[in-house]
C-alpha cells in the first residue's frame, strides 16, 4: 500500500524546451572519459598505465582508503590520455572506444542464496558500487556501514531533467533485480517515491514501501523524502540510489555485464529538436547535441539540470551520474535600469516589480544572468518558503560559512547535500554560492567526525 506525501513548499521553474518523449540513438562516441570530480572524495589510485587495452567493466583505478572499491571502464578501448592537474592529481581519464565491444564477464549470483556480504563483494568488484551513494555528507556509500534504510526518487520536480517514468518504462526486470539486490544490504525499508499522478513502473515492484509524492520542486529530490519519510540522526546512515542507475545495477546482476548505457534528455530553449538518446556514460555530448541542432551561437551547456550541473562544452563527456544535458542562453549582456521597472520574463519569488506569480504555469526562456552582484546576506524570510525540510536554511549556511561543527550539526547538516540548496542560491537576492558552502561545510564535518 502506498503512502501519499504533498510537499507545500518549492517553486517550480518552468522552462522553455522540454525534452520530447522520443528517444534516438546517438552517434557512437570515438573518446569517453571519466571525470573524477564526480567521484567526490576518492583518492584514486591506478591499476593500469597509459595506452594499455582495456574491457568494458575493467577496473581503471581503485580508493585508495577502500583498495576492493573498484572503479571500471565504459567501454572497451584503449587508455590514451591521464589528464593530471596540480601535484599530478588525476582530473580525468579518456579511453579510445573499440569499433566492436568487448565487456568482462562475471559469473552472475544467486540472489535468492546470496547474502549482503556476497552482494557488496560483487558490486565492489564489478564497478556498481559507485552508484551507491550514503547521507550524511553526500558521498559513495561505506561498503563498511550498514544503512537504516535505502531511499530510490523517481519523480522528477528539476527544470528540464530527464522524466523517471519515461526512461524506466520497459526496464522492470533489470529494476526488480537491483531492489531485490538492494533490499539484502539494509535490515530496514526500500523506500521508493513516484509522482501521485504519473505512471512510473517503480510501483510495481516487490520487495519496496512506495511513497506517492505531489508538491512542486524540491519534492523530487531524496534529501527532501528521507526529511519527511525517515529522517536521519546522528550515528545514522541512510543510502541512496538514482532510478536510472537500477537499471545498470540490475542488468549487470542478471547478466554479469557492466553496461554503462544511459537515456539522456537533451534539453533547453537553444536546441531545436530537444529529445532523448540513447547514449553511454562519458560520451563525448557533440555526438548527440548537433543532431538536435542549436538556434544560436551564444548559449551556456550545461552538464545536467540547470540548478545543479556544471558547465561543460560540445567537446566535453556526459557525467557519470548525469541524465541531462541543458543549453540556455548565456546571459552576459547589461540590462539597463532592470532594477527599476516591471519584471514579467522572469521567475521570482518576491511580489516586488515581478509578476510571475501571477502567471504560475507560464514557461519562461531564462538565461545564465544572476540579476545582481554578490554581496552579505539579506535576511528576507525567502529561503524558508521554498525549503520544504525542517531545517533553518540560513542559519545552516552561516554555521559552515565560520566553520561552527556544533551549529552544523544541531542544524541538520547530516541530513542535507548540496543539490538541496540549490533552489535557495536561484532565488537568493545576495547571490551567494549555496551549495558550494554546503558541499565545504560537509567536508569540514566528515574530516571532523567521520
Amino acid at each position: 500500500m502506498s503512502k501519499d506525501i504533498r510537499i507545500k513548499k518549492g517553486l517550480d521553474i518552468n522552462l522553455v524546451g522540454a525534452a520530447e518523449q522520443t528517444t534516438s540513438k546517438a552517434v557512437l562516441s570515438n573518446v569517453y572519459a571519466l571525470n573524477l570530480d564526480d567521484f567526490h572524495g576518492i583518492t584514486p589510485k591506478m591499476h593500469i598505465k597509459q595506452g594499455a587495452e582495456v574491457k568494458a567493466g575493467e577496473p581503471l583505478f581503485y580508493n585508495k582508503n577502500k583498495e576492493e572499491m573498484q572503479f571500471v571502464s565504459p567501454v572497451s578501448g584503449e587508455l590514451v590520455e591521464i589528464v593530471r592537474g596540480a601535484r599530478r592529481r588525476i582530473l580525468s581519464l579518456k579511453i579510445l572506444a573499440d569499433k566492436t565491444q568487448e565487456f568482462v564477464q562475471h559469473k552472475p549470483l544467486d540472489l535468492a542464496g546470496a547474502d549482503a556480504e556476497a552482494i557488496k563483494a560483487f558490486l565492489l568488484q564489478s564497478g556498481a558500487w559507485p552508484f551507491v551513494k550514503q547521507r550524511p555528507y553526500d558521498i559513495i556509500a561505506d561498503p563498511d556501514a550498514t544503512p537504516k534504510a535505502i531511499f530510490v526518487s523517481g519523480y522528477t520536480t528539476a527544470p528540464l531533467a530527464a522524466e523517471a517514468d519515461y526512461i524506466l518504462s520497459g526496464k522492470e526486470e533489470q529494476l526488480q533485480a537491483a531492489i531485490t539486490t538492494l533490499g539484502k544490504l539494509t535490515p530496514g525499508k526500500v523506500h521508493v517515491s513516484v509522482g501521485k499522478s504519473g505512471n512510473s513502473p517503480l510501483t510495481q515492484l516487490d520487495g519496496v514501501t512506495v511513497h506517492k509524492i505531489s508538491g512542486p520542486h524540491p519534492a523530487g529530490l531524496v534529501g527532501t523524502q528521507i526529511n519527511k519519510i525517515d529522517p536521519i540522526n546522528k550515528g545514522e546512515v541512510i543510502w541512496t540510489v538514482s532510478p536510472q542507475d537500477l537499471i545498470i545495477i540490475g542488468e549487470l546482476m542478471l547478466t554479469g555485464k557492466f553496461n554503462a548505457e544511459r537515456t539522456v534528455a537533451l534539453a533547453g530553449s537553444i536546441i531545436k529538436a530537444p529529445k532523448y538518446y540513447s547514449t553511454k556514460i562519458g560520451a563525448e555530448i557533440s555526438t548527440f547535441l548537433y543532431a538536435s541542432g542549436v538556434n544560436q551561437d551564444k548559449y551556456r551547456l550545461i552538464n545536467g539540470d540547470v540548478l545543479t550541473g556544471s558547465k561543460t562544452h560540445p567537446e566535453g563527456h556526459l557525467g557519470f551520474y548525469n541524465n541531462t544535458v541543458t543549453a540556455i542562453p548565456e546571459g552576459d549582456d547589461y540590462e539597463l535600469f532592470g532594477w527599476n521597472k516591471p519584471v514579467f520574463n522572469k521567475v521570482s519569488t518576491t511580489r516586488a516589480l515581478t509578476f510571475s506569480w501571477l502567471q504560475p504555469k507560464k514557461k519562461y526562456d531564462l538565461n545564465t544572468n544572476t540579476n545582481g552582484e554578490h554581496r552579505a546576506f539579506v535576511v528576507t524570510g525567502q529561503y524558508e518558503e521554498v525549503f520544504p525540510m525542517d531545517i533553518y536554511p540560513l542559519q545552516l549556511l552561516k554555521a559552515c560559512m565560520v566553520k561552527d561543527l556544533d551549529e552544523m550539526e544541531q542544524l541538520g547538516l547530516y541530513e542535507v547535500a548540496p543539490e538541496d540548496f540549490a533552489l535557495t542560491e536561484f532565488i537568493c537576492i545576495s547571490k551567494q554560492p549555496h551549495q558550494q558552502i554546503i558541499r565545504e561545510g560537509l567536508d569540514l564535518l566528515h574530516q571532523e567526525i567521520g
